[in-house]
């Protein structure tokens, strides 16, 4: 997702502490949430031109998607889907993310040191509820910075095509790691931006409220996802996961 800024981007944030009793993070476990996940991934990077066209209308990533220390979330804005992001939590090199195979000389070294990396990965937002919700940046995001909350991170890292880690830089302060690569299935090349995460958290909580969160609402988003790599899964395909509870 190209994520905009204006220059009024506290009178944003200062609207989006306002929205978030309208704003419900889940994550995706069951079939049909995973499935709305991977089409608003292919649709949204479909329109930025970031992916080629595939007859199935999904973007699934086998390796990622499956890997016991990711797990993808859906926001919902007044009961609407608006966007997605999958989340890595890393703290060795036995860690499964794309931006470990990537950037494999940035991060192996933090990962030696079992420092605690959060990777938002396949953020992706609907353009039309984009359009009408200009706060939704702040709320797409917010899984990863309560991911890095609820397991104490040192860094998030994140990869972005070039010329649009300008948000990133302005809003919590990232910095520029790298220079472009090649990134699985995307066409255009990526950098590499971290965050020091301990060090920003206070100022970015402060300016933005939205951010915040308590621990048994991180607790309910995260409970899922595990930190250290765990046993290989068998891959079963883009909606094998179960089917989704009735009401």
């Amino acid at each position: 997702m190209h994520v905009h800024a204006s220059g009024r981007s506290s009178r944003f944030a200062d609207r989006a502490a306002k929205m978030l009793e309208r704003v419900e993070h889940r994550p995706a476990l069951c079939r049909a949430d995973r499935e709305a996940a991977y089409r608003l991934r292919y649709d949204a990077y479909l329109r930025q031109n970031l992916v080629n066209p595939r007859i199935d209308g999904i973007l699934y990533d086998e390796v990622y998607d499956e890997s016991p220390n990711s797990l993808t979330t859906l926001t919902y804005i007044e009961g609407e889907l608006a966007s997605t992001v999958r989340l890595h939590a890393m703290a060795d090199e036995g860690a499964v993310s794309p931006a470990h195979d990537v950037f494999p000389d940035v991060l192996a070294p933090l990962l030696r040191r079992h420092r605690v990396i959060i990777e938002p990965a396949r953020l992706a937002a609907r353009a039309d509820m984009a359009r009408r919700f200009p706060e939704l940046p702040y709320f797409a995001l917010r899984p990863p910075w309560m991911a890095a909350n609820h397991f104490n991170a040192d860094h998030i890292v994140l990869s972005c095509a070039s010329g649009h880690e300008g948000y990133y830089r302005r809003v919590y302060n990232f910095q520029t790691w790298s220079g472009a690569r090649s990134y699985p299935k995307v066409t255009a090349k990526v950098i590499c931006i971290g965050l020091d995460f301990a060090a920003e958290r206070e100022r970015v909580e402060a300016r933005y409220p939205s951010f915040r969160s308590t621990a048994t609402e991180r607790e309910a988003l995260l409970g899922a996802l595990s930190l250290s790599p765990g046993p290989v899964k068998t891959p079963m395909g883009p909606t094998s996961a179960g089917e989704c509870p009735t009401t």
